[in-house]
């Protein structure tokens, strides 16, 4: 899957912002151009894991594609 990076470098420290507009809240940063992208794949991958869930022994579980 693909996803939308705006890295945007602070002119002041010249260290670079990562974020992803479609996943809100998800942003990193680094001081090169290279590890600010190097980042934001942590950073989305991380947002992208599921959070483990408690659920009933008669819960089901499936996973849908949309």
């Amino acid at each position: 899957m693909k996803w939308r990076v705006v890295l945007e470098q602070d002119k002041e420290t010249g260290e670079w912002a990562a974020w992803a507009p479609e996943l809100p809240g998800c942003a990193s940063a680094g001081d090169t151009e290279e590890e600010a992208l190097l980042n934001i794949r942590e950073a989305i991958a991380l947002y992208l894991q599921p959070d483990p869930i408690a659920v009933s022994p008669d819960a089901i579980i499936t996973e849908i594609a949309a």
